[in-house]
């Protein structure tokens, strides 16, 4: 009997589990009739961004073509939808890697429900992960909340080698029309998406790259990351693919760390699907933060990169113009809204999904967290990046700064950084700094102190 493959964050043909088993599964009934499924969910596009909406159009068009045109794509409820070709396939099985997102389980639950009124069954193998969430515990068998234990039990666990591509090509069939992609479009430059090319990243990588990792990976003005965390979001390369290179050496063992920080993430919001909103720890809810009336104007400021503090601003401006960010940068600029402006995460956390293109929910609403002391961050709320400190440290010639601040190139050298001391600082129409860090940095601990007993501020945020 045919089966269905549909994928989702796992739009590659190598190291696909689910692939696999879809393939295995037709073969296994004699037919080798395989439907390869990609269902726009309006719930899903609609939310998304737009550079994220245009490089998944880009990585649908290279899946495609690696499939010989032969990837089905159709428009609508995925309770629907998936049943719909699913039956018009003749198919008694549904083959998906298994998504631990809120939406994405509730979703899967629903379709097999109604997979299950047909008759068909819905086969989860693999996931977009080394070690699927719920695998990794404590001794005493709850979740774990802080990083490092976390990274252990995750090495000790280990994981299986890439699974290899498939050895026969199956017969692709259409049993309905095909739909075909959205059209869309993006302010920015969408880059190369597809399979092959997060393979070539990650093989110049490791050939060019990963040598002073350790130390080069928080340097924005240096080329000094890997540059996959947009294939790994769409699940172009699988991170057992990574894991399988890597050897013992500092560098290596750093980037391997990087890998399971996204790894952590998923298992804290799958184990606290609440999290997506809500704050970890639900005592900072309490604290005082800014209403809408206060923080309109300053949170449309940052959004700008016109906050006055250099690296602040070159790190919006970057994410604006090219849908990505340096990860040292993106912890600076959170640190700043949260704790400098008193603005609350979720902002941010917004805006970086709108923008990004490697917006991944639990990275995105947990990276945040860490930064606002929220979250899974093992030190108390006081941690409070100084934007000057993590400037003349990360981007000691301001090449980053200069690069993305058109008003501050003529400024040589580290002189970028403090425009305020310079006399022609402000010539080219860079703004003055929106407020005194010092200042802000002893409000943000006098709300700390102040937070517990206080009424909770409640507003509603959409993902």
């Amino acid at each position: 009997m045919p089966s269905v493959m549909w994928f989702r964050r796992d739009l590659r043909l190598f190291d696909n589990p689910a692939l696999n088993a879809a393939i295995d599964s037709a073969a296994n009934d004699g037919d080798s009739n395989v439907v390869a499924l990609f269902n726009i969910d309006p719930k899903v596009f609609d939310d998304a961004g737009d550079p994220l909406k245009a490089y998944q159009d880009a990585s649908l068009k290279s899946l495609d073509e690696s499939l010989n045109n032969n990837l089905l794509i159709r428009h609508g409820d995925p309770k629907k939808v998936i049943v719909e070709v699913a039956k018009a396939a003749q198919a008694k099985t549904v083959h998906i890697s298994e998504d631990f997102e809120p939406y994405g389980r509730k979703r899967d639950f629903e379709v097999e429900k109604e997979l299950e009124k047909n008759g068909i069954k819905l086969i989860r193998t693999g996931s977009p992960y080394a070690v699927a969430p719920f695998r990794v515990k404590k001794d005493d068998g709850t979740p774990y909340r802080v990083f490092t234990p976390f990274y252990k039990s995750w090495v000790i666990h280990g994981w299986r080698k890439p699974a290899p591509k498939f050895k026969k090509e199956p017969n692709w069939i259409k049993p309905l029309k095909n739909e075909g992609r959205p059209k869309v479009k993006s302010d920015i430059e969408i880059p190369k998406a597809g399979e092959k090319n997060a393979l070539d990243l990650f093989t110049k990588f490791l050939k060019n790259g990963i040598k002073g990792y350790d130390q080069n990976r928080n340097r924005p003005d240096l080329e000094g990351t890997s540059k996959l965390s947009i294939p790994l979001r769409f699940g172009e390369i699988h991170p057992r693919t990574i894991l399988a290179e890597l050897n013992d050496s500092k560098d290596h063992d750093t980037y391997r760390k990087e890998i399971c920080w996204r790894e952590f993430y998923a298992e804290v919001l799958a184990t606290a699907p609440e999290s997506e909103t809500q704050s970890l720890d639900q005592k900072w809810e309490l604290m005082g933060w800014d209403l809408e009336k206060d923080y309109k104007q300053k949170l449309k400021i940052w959004q700008e990169g016109k906050t006055g503090f250099p690296l602040v601003d070159a790190g919006m401006r970057q994410l604006k113009e090219s849908g990505w960010m340096h990860n040292r940068v993106r912890m600076v600029v959170a640190s700043f809204l949260v704790k400098d402006l008193h603005i609350h995460w979720r902002h941010g956390a917004n805006w970086f999904m709108k923008h990004l293109l490697d917006g991944d929910i639990a990275s995105n609403s947990h990276g945040w967290q860490w930064t606002a002391g929220c979250g899974t961050d093992a030190s108390p709320y006081y941690r409070i990046f100084n934007p000057m400190m993590q400037a003349e440290k990360f981007d000691p010639n301001a090449e980053y700064v200069r690069k993305w601040i058109p008003e501050l190139r003529h400024l040589k050298g580290i002189n970028a950084h403090t425009p305020w001391d310079q006399v022609d600082g402000y010539k080219n129409g860079y703004p003055e700094r929106m407020v005194d860090h010092q200042v802000e940095r002893d409000e943000t601990l006098r709300r700390y102190k102040a937070s517990k007993g206080e009424k909770v501020i409640k507003e509603k945020f959409s993902r």
